[in-house]
C-alpha cells in the first residue's frame, strides 16, 4: 500500500512539472501559433471535430477529475503516520529537485538565469501558499 500512495502522489505531481515549462519557442519551433494548447490538433479527442465551447467542457471536466484525484490522495496520505507523511514529502522533494537539476543542466546559461528566476518565484507562492493555509487553519479555531 505504501508504494502504492507513493505512486499515486508521484502522478499527482507530474503535472506541476509540466506547468513549469517556460514559455516561448520549443525544441519544434514557435509554441504560440494558431493550434498551440489546442486539443483538436493532438490527444486523445484529437479525431473528434470538437468545437470550442466542448473543447472548454472538457477541460473543465478533466480539471475537476484532477482536483478530486488530488483530494484522494490527500485522503490516503493523511492515514499514514507522520514518519511516513515526511519520508514521502522528503522522497517527492528530493526526486524533483533531481529533475530540475538535469532540467537545469541542459539549459544555456542565460536560460538557467531565468530558469531560476522562475524556480524562485515559484518558491516564493508556495511559501505564501503554505502560510495561507496555516492562516485558514487556525480560523476556525479563532471564531469559538
Amino acid at each position: 500500500m505504501r508504494k502504492t500512495l507513493i505512486a499515486l502522489m508521484f502522478a499527482a505531481a507530474l503535472p506541476t512539472v509540466a506547468m513549469a515549462m517556460p514559455e516561448g519557442p520549443g525544441p519544434t519551433g514557435p509554441m504560440d501559433g494558431p493550434r498551440h494548447g489546442q486539443m483538436h490538433d493532438r490527444g486523445p479527442y484529437s479525431e473528434l471535430d470538437l468545437t470550442h465551447e466542448q473543447r472548454q467542457q472538457i477541460r473543465r471536466i478533466m480539471g475537476e477529475q484532477r482536483h478530486e484525484r488530488q483530494e484522494l490522495v490527500e485522503k490516503y496520505l493523511a492515514k499514514l503516520s507522520p514518519a511516513d507523511q515526511k519520508a514521502m514529502e522528503d522522497e517527492m522533494k528530493a526526486r524533483h529537485e533531481k529533475v530540475d537539476a538535469q532540467i537545469r543542466g541542459l539549459l544555456k546559461p542565460e536560460q538557467q538565469k531565468e530558469f531560476d528566476a522562475i524556480q524562485k518565484k515559484q518558491a516564493e507562492r508556495r511559501a505564501e501558499w503554505a502560510e495561507f493555509k496555516a492562516w485558514k487553519a487556525q480560523q476556525p479555531q479563532k471564531a469559538q
